[in-house]
């Protein structure tokens, strides 16, 4: 398959980016958090002072260092721009929206299905939110470890830390919405039907 044009790889990223907020705008509204490096950021916010954006981007440097040794600098460079956009866009999206009525269940469902939505549109366009991905796939390449297994265990230790922050039942949301990202990229980014030349 040929890479997609310099132009449409920037289209793709901002939208992807804009997208991906958006779900975490919608976890946010409701308290709920995720697995990723998003849900370690949405943890964190409840022990600093310090922005969702602000930790989300902190978080990823050193998995962004990874992604550069891993899959190359123009990769990893589109995943930067990609982070930062979705820390700005976090950040900024309570400024221009408010949500009067906020339902936990529909936060859940539409957090995960934008963020899997979002994430989605990256992955096909050279790029990522950084995250533990790309630790898992150093380790599947030195341990031989799938790349399932660790995210696994990465997400549902991040969600049973949240057990001290949250109610049981915004941690079962949260563990839905969870499920419902790794299901829309599951189904939807499956190297046999789609491609991606990440150099």
């Amino acid at each position: 398959m040929e890479k997609h044009s310099l132009k449409e790889d920037a289209i793709a990223i901002l939208t992807g980016s804009i997208i991906t907020a958006q779900g975490v705008f919608f976890l946010q509204s409701a308290h709920l958090l995720t697995g990723g490096t998003a849900g370690l950021a949405l943890l964190l916010t409840h022990l600093l002072s310090w922005s969702f954006g602000t930790l989300y981007f902190v978080t990823n440097i050193p998995f962004y260092i990874l992604a550069w040794r891993r899959f190359g600098s123009t990769f990893a460079l589109n995943s930067i721009i990609a982070g930062a956009l979705v820390s700005v866009f976090s950040d900024q999206l309570r400024e221009l929206i408010h949500l009067d009525v906020v339902n936990e269940v529909y936060c859940a469902l539409a957090g995960g299905l934008f963020m899997g939505l979002g994430m989605l549109i990256l992955f096909r366009h050279r790029s990522s939110l950084g995250g533990f991905n790309v630790m898992c796939l150093a380790i599947q390449d030195k341990w031989g470890i799938s790349v399932g297994k660790t995210q696994v265990v990465i997400d549902c230790s991040i969600l049973i830390v949240s057990f001290f922050f949250v109610s049981p039942w915004l941690l079962m949301l949260s563990v839905a919405g969870a499920i419902i990202v790794n299901m829309v990229l599951g189904m939807n980014h499956k190297p046999t039907r789609y491609t991606v030349r990440y150099n």
